[in-house]
């Protein structure tokens, strides 16, 4: 059979076939999963193709974890300047911000993290990294840049990007997201920031303390609405206390150029009313980059967000190829996409059975102090109309908290009464991002809560207080 595709020469079908090229393991996206499921796949001796179409390390190297968190610690270097004669040290001059400095700091630093991926996926055997990007056009086939990939096993790892609402005006303004907002070599005289969530008040507490006047819009009563409300009006006071504003019940959003910036109109309880600002973050969620992968022709089922659909396995609904990551819409973080390659990787190769549901629930926001949660909230766990006991402590109890001038917060934990293991627990407070830690290990171990007061715990430190804590339950009511 001959296949003319109006070159010179005609093009025989079995040369049509000889082109595609042939692969075990194909993996899309080199962000958190992706290179870990390459490497892994090569150790395994697996011909393996992994894909990324733009910059290696994925949102946590480039415009997440990484970059925003040596943001966090410019900002947190600034803050206790400023707070220096609190603990006896004299500044001979005021605090500076130098923003072309905090951001060539942070370059540098992403771009270390890069190309540490790049090269460990460089060294590793049996993988091919290929520059493109890559679109399904069957089962379990790709096209990169007219190359036609094909492998019996694919891993989608394609992460997410920053939503745009449908905003009137929002058109004719400049605006900023989490991925732009790092471009920025100055500070903001103005930062107005739609959306009160954890990506919005990050970049809130960052550049208030770089310096800029910061207000914060939110839609809802009250900021991050999905933790317990006396977690939410902790976090809004210790924010407002540094100078955030806040405007909340705000609806009716609109945007329009205001020389030398823009302003935001809202209704809020007040009223209608106009912001003035110098510049706009949207911090109004994330969508996943399934849109333009060609997941129709490959027949892999998506939802109405757009997630790709998996089972516990974080299989799609074609055999042979997964999603693990952002894009599957089974968990938002850096960490729960490690852990989703764990799931694959030992499901595949080391004989386990592992589940994605079988995961407890953690992560932080890191603002300063910062939070650290795990399992359910408080009103999750009433919800569940099961007995509780329930603990809560301030972080003024916290030796190590009152020597550092660190005492803002909190730690409340829930207990299942029959058991005495722990359901879930919120550690807002100094170092309360790495204390959470204990209590997880406690509960993937499944042990009572009563296992933590068996140790003997460091002293001073914020850890050695859990065990105080949890001395504290009483009946939930």
């Amino acid at each position: 059979m001959v296949i003319n595709h109006g070159l010179n020469r005609p093009i025989s079908f079995e040369t049509e076939i000889a082109m595609i090229e042939r692969f075990d393991a194909i993996i899309i996206g080199a962000g958190q999963a992706g290179p870990a499921l390459a490497v892994r796949c090569g150790k395994e001796g697996l011909k393996t193709a992994i894909i990324e179409r733009q910059r290696f390390g994925g949102t946590c190297v480039n415009n997440g974890c990484v970059p925003t968190k040596t943001l966090v610690a410019s900002a947190r270097a600034a803050h206790m300047a400023r707070r220096a004669a609190d603990y006896g040290v004299v500044l001979d001059a005021p605090v500076r911000i130098d923003m072309q400095r905090v951001k060539a700091r942070k370059d540098a630093i992403v771009e270390q993290s890069r190309n540490g991926v790049r090269a460990w996926l460089d060294g590793a055997p049996n993988v091919s990294v290929i520059e493109g990007h890559a679109a399904f056009s069957a089962a379990h086939q790709v096209n990169v840049g007219g190359r036609v990939l094909q492998a019996p096993r694919i891993f989608i790892n394609t992460g997410g990007r920053a939503s745009r609402p449908d905003l009137p005006g929002i058109e004719g303004v400049p605006t900023l997201n989490n991925e732009r907002i790092m471009h920025l070599d100055h500070v903001p005289a103005h930062l107005i920031i739609i959306g009160g969530s954890y990506i919005g008040l990050e970049f809130a507490q960052i550049y208030r303390r770089f310096g800029a006047r910061v207000t914060v819009v939110e839609s809802s009563p009250r900021i991050i609405g999905r933790e317990d409300p006396d977690v939410s009006e902790a976090i809004r006071l210790i924010l407002a206390g540094e100078g955030v504003e806040f405007r909340l019940n705000a609806g009716g959003l609109g945007l329009e150029n205001r020389s030398p910036g823009v302003a935001l109109t809202l209704n809020g309880a007040d009223g209608a009313a106009s912001i003035e600002g110098s510049h706009v973050l949207l911090a109004t969620g994330r969508v996943p980059n399934t849109h333009d992968l060609g997941l129709p022709a490959a027949g892999i089922a998506t939802d109405a967000r757009g997630y790709i659909v998996v089972d516990e396995s974080l299989a799609t609904s074609v055999p042979g190829v997964y999603a693990v990551g952002d894009c599957n819409g089974r968990g938002a973080f850096t960490h729960t996409s490690w852990n989703d390659y764990e799931i694959v990787a030992a499901n595949l190769f080391d004989g386990a059975s592992r589940k994605v549901g079988e995961r407890i629930s953690a992560y932080a926001l890191f603002v300063d102090p910062p939070l650290g949660r795990v399992g359910m909230t408080e009103a999750q766990v009433r919800a569940t109309g099961r007995p509780a006991l329930v603990a809560k402590m301030p972080m003024s109890r916290v030796g190590r908290a009152r020597e550092m001038g660190e005492t803002a917060g909190f730690m409340k934990v829930a207990v299942d009464a029959q058991t005495q293991q722990i359901l879930g627990a919120a550690i807002l407070g100094v170092h309360g991002d790495e204390v959470i830690h204990a209590l997880l290990e406690v509960m993937v171990a499944q042990q009572p809560y009563t296992l933590l007061a068996r140790g003997v715990h460091i002293h001073p430190t914020v850890s050695e207080l859990l065990p105080t804590l949890l001395e504290g339950l009483k009946p939930m009511v």
